[in-house]
């Protein structure tokens, strides 16, 4: 059971809130590459001593048991402009009935595609500006959600001036639900930058949002709404040494690593050569699992040498279909299991897809018979495109 008691998940609680859990000041210099302090327990488990004398193992001594297996359901874009704006009249409700699989899994990530507060202006040049009010975290919380990355090319929509409100919801947010974190933005890029960790009945779970939208003309071309040292933003990975530096740190303290991007064309149903040389270089900096969005359309998953990459998860709560790709969408779950100890690496054993359609009332709704058989079959397609393996 969570925090939040749903059924099926044993995700007790994030461990350590990525960013804004308390309201109070974080420090504007230049972060290490070490995730957030583990849990008590996590840490416990985590510590030796490199000094200690290595005694041979017998045939009789028991070997390293690996932890159980934890379930990680992603999806794509969340946001609530127009049929979902009026949802958010009941935060418990607004993303209900979409929510089944993700609350079901031991940890639920998804990217929030929107500013979240009250005014600012508009970003001058941009033909699509999202900002939702705060009760939009308590939504995701209801949703059983456990993480929203907010690395995106509408985080900022109406520029840095709403920032300081949306910090302080994700705080009082994260102190109603603690199960519940928002990683990719931040008051400077250390907080940007740090990851959620999430414990699982002892395996702990580092999860870090980024974006590289703008590579894409039509987001964020300067990186003008990046985190730095001192100013606030979002975790900008157009140069990504910072980023495979937290994944490298983010590996060293715990059993699975999740990175969720924002990249891509949008529109594009492969995944470009900047895409795939980024995925190959954050899995051997240590993550097992990478996914992302905004393409606005599904590409292809499969095995990256030693992790899992899914190029695309599409839309998944979203005003408008503008087309037959842009509509379908789905929950993507995958079994992972973890290494006996840290020295060893996470495995995904099993990805399930559960085929999904985005309707009028801007929630996708599961399909099935002919819809879901071509569904898959397009999947099989899209994964050969994006050189995967199944």
């Amino acid at each position: 059971m969570s925090s939040r008691g749903r059924p099926g998940s044993r995700a007790r609680a994030a461990a350590a809130v990525a960013l804004l859990v308390a309201a109070t000041a974080c420090s504007v210099a230049e972060p290490s590459a070490q995730p957030s302090p583990a849990p008590s327990s996590a840490t416990t488990s985590a510590s030796t001593s490199a000094s200690a004398p290595h005694a041979p193992t017998s045939a009789a001594e028991p070997q390293p048991q690996p932890p159980p297996p934890l379930t990680i359901a992603v999806a794509g874009d969340v946001h609530f402009e127009g049929a979902l704006r009026d949802r958010l009249g009941d935060p418990a409700t607004a993303l209900a009935p979409a929510t089944r699989q993700l609350a079901a899994a031991d940890l639920a990530v998804v990217n929030l595609e929107t500013s979240v507060g009250s005014g600012g202006r508009p970003e001058p040049g941009k033909r699509y500006t999202f900002q939702a009010p705060p009760t939009a975290f308590t939504a995701l919380a209801a949703a059983g959600i456990d993480v929203a990355t907010m690395a995106n090319n509408h985080a900022l929509d109406f520029g840095r001036g709403p920032l300081p409100g949306t910090f302080r919801a994700i705080g009082r947010a994260a102190a109603a639900d603690p199960s519940l974190a928002v990683v990719g933005i931040g008051r400077d890029a250390a907080e940007a930058f740090r990851p959620a960790l999430t414990d699982v009945d002892g395996t702990l779970v580092a999860t870090i949002g980024a974006t590289v939208a703008g590579n894409d003309p039509t987001a964020d071309p300067t990186g003008q709404w990046a985190a730095t040292a001192d100013s606030p933003g979002t975790a900008d990975a157009i140069d990504p040494a910072r980023l495979l530096r937290a994944v490298e740190g983010a590996d060293r303290s715990a059993d699975v690593v999740v990175v969720y991007l924002h990249w891509g064309v949008q529109g594009e149903r492969c995944p470009g050569a900047g895409q795939r040389s980024l995925a190959g270089d954050l899995v051997d900096a240590g993550a097992d699992v990478v996914v992302g969005s905004h393409t606005h359309r599904l590409q292809g998953d499969g095995r990256l040498r030693g992790g899992y990459v899914a190029y695309g998860l599409g839309n998944h709560a979203w005003y408008t279909q503008a087309s037959e790709a842009t509509s379908v969408t789905g929950v993507l779950t995958l079994t992972v299991r973890p290494a006996p100890s840290r020295a060893g690496r996470a495995r995904v054993s099993e990805a399930t897809w559960e085929p999904a359609r985005i309707g009028s009332d801007g929630l996708p709704s599961p399909v099935a018979g002919g819809e879901r058989a071509r569904f898959h079959a397009d999947l099989a397609a899209l994964r050969t495109c994006a050189g995967l393996a199944p």
